[in-house]
């Protein structure tokens, strides 16, 4: 607002030095041309004029002086005069001859104003007088031809005050103008300013109140210009640092939660050990279980985090037969069930191979530890396009006792576990967590169809081409 303020102070400046030059310079022109005026209507009576009283060419300058100047009628400030030169036996009249009027100042009369023009070697001047600056101009008069008679001058004055007093009044309202415009200019810089940097100002003031501990402060964006686009980049910022958080936070009690059991077990193990050398197998026997237990409750959790990364996914161009046939190859090794492959889409698709095994090998273990020995476990996959988007579906369906209506949403969530697990210890319920990340991460969704005691199949559904994912 300063610098504005500032700007319009010296633009304003210059407007009134310039209009302050043009009027002085309209009004130097306007006196110039008065004066030369004055000088030629003078040099053409002189050239043409004859005395009034003889009919005859004028035999000396008093008479022509007097004669000219009755027929003029200079305004108010303006002085017209002629001056016969002083001669000694003179026999016309000499000394000065002035307009009928009386001017603002007698500039004839006054001997040291009146030494000033005639001594003057210019044609023109200024002199300075009670009445403010005379410009002035002279003519030599020569005597009449062939008359014996002193010469003199012709003299033209303007007083130039008068006209500089009504710039002067112009000049002074002028500067009021332009001050009070200047001080409305910035009073309205103020206010549109604090408009304009409002959002910067909400900007700031979010930014001082943002701590680890809440984030949920936002900026309310209203306009559509780029101070209400930093304000959106802002809140979006604030989306990602809240979400980042809030995935950190989920991280930490996640893992204190799931890790105290284990750690309760160690500890307890060792605090009751004996010096029996079997129990002592025994107990680090346990131990070590437990600890790989927790290390793969880590490595699924760093997963989880890692999933909000944008670096989480390695995208490129595969066949998704030979990718369905690697995971079919990968999962027999997971137990011995009757694995079967179903259908096998043909076509070239865009995702992350490893993620995407990672995933079906995931849905295939699930499957191994809710079904028993010789239960059927069915893998397959199909490339289909609907309105032009071409979709790959790769899913397992196994002949488990499925999955109850109850828990069809919580088992996607974090250490969820589902009550139809065999075996000796149910899983960490990170698993179908961790698929469901890898298909949002592709842009993509996990879908369940079951029914209790017909199995349940599991499909991920991934875009298929490239700028989808």
């Amino acid at each position: 607002m300063t610098w504005v303020v500032l700007l319009m102070a010296a633009v304003l400046a210059l407007v009134n030095i310039v209009v302050w030059q043009t009027l002085e310079t309209e009004v130097s022109e306007r006196v110039d041309r008065a004066l030369d005026q004055e000088m030629a209507e003078f040099e053409e009576f002189a050239a043409a004029g004859v005395d009034p009283r003889t009919g005859e060419s004028f035999t000396d300058l008093d008479s022509l002086f007097r004669v000219h100047l009755s027929r003029q009628h200079p305004d108010r400030h303006e002085i017209i005069f002629g001056h016969v030169d002083r001669a000694p036996g003179a026999t016309v009249p000499t000394g000065r001859v002035r307009q009928g009027q009386e001017p603002l100042f007698d500039a004839s009369a006054d001997a040291d104003t009146l030494e000033a023009v005639l001594t003057s070697p210019h044609g023109r001047g200024s002199v300075q007088t009670p009445e403010g600056g005379l410009r002035w101009a002279k003519l030599r008069v020569a005597p009449p031809d062939g008359a014996d008679v002193p010469g003199g001058w012709f003299v033209v004055g303007y007083f130039v005050d008068a006209d500089r007093a009504d710039i002067h009044r112009f000049l002074r309202v002028l500067l009021l103008v332009s001050a009070v415009g200047l001080v409305l200019a910035g009073s309205a810089a103020w206010w549109v300013s604090g408009r304009i940097l409002a959002p910067v100002r909400l900007v700031r003031q979010a930014a001082a109140q943002i701590t680890e501990e809440d984030l949920t402060r936002r900026i309310d964006v209203t306009g559509n210009d780029d101070v209400a686009a930093l304000a959106e980049q802002f809140n979006a910022m604030l989306d990602r640092l809240e979400e980042a958080f809030s995935t950190q936070r989920r991280f930490v009690d996640d893992a204190s939660h799931e890790l105290r059991t284990p750690i309760t077990i160690v500890r307890g193990h060792l605090e009751l050990m004996g010096d029996d050398p079997e129990e002592r197998r025994e107990v680090v026997r346990l131990v070590t279980d437990e600890l790989d237990r927790m290390a793969r409750i880590v490595e699924d959790l760093l997963l989880l985090a890692k999933a909000q990364r944008p670096d989480f996914l390695h995208c490129a161009k595969v066949s998704l037969a030979e990718l369905t046939s690697d995971i079919d190859a990968k999962v027999r090794a997971l137990g011995h069930r009757d694995w079967r492959l179903d259908e096998v889409g043909e076509g070239v698709v865009h995702l992350d191979p490893q993620r995407v095994t990672q995933a079906a090998v995931q849905l295939a273990s699930n499957a191994v530890r809710h079904t028993g020995p010789g239960d059927t476990v069915v893998l397959g996959s199909a490339l289909t396009e609907r309105d032009g988007v071409r979709t790959a579906e790769l899913w397992v369906r196994d002949s488990g006792p499925g999955v109850a209506p109850g828990d069809r949403e919580r088992i996607f969530e974090r250490f969820a576990r589902g009550e139809t697990a065999r075996g000796d210890r149910p899983g960490a319920g990170l698993g179908l967590a961790i698929v469901r990340a890898i298909a949002e991460a592709h842009n993509g969704e996990v879908r369940l169809r079951s029914a209790p005691g017909a199995g349940a199949e599991f499909t991920l559904i991934l875009p298929a081409d490239e700028g989808s994912t």
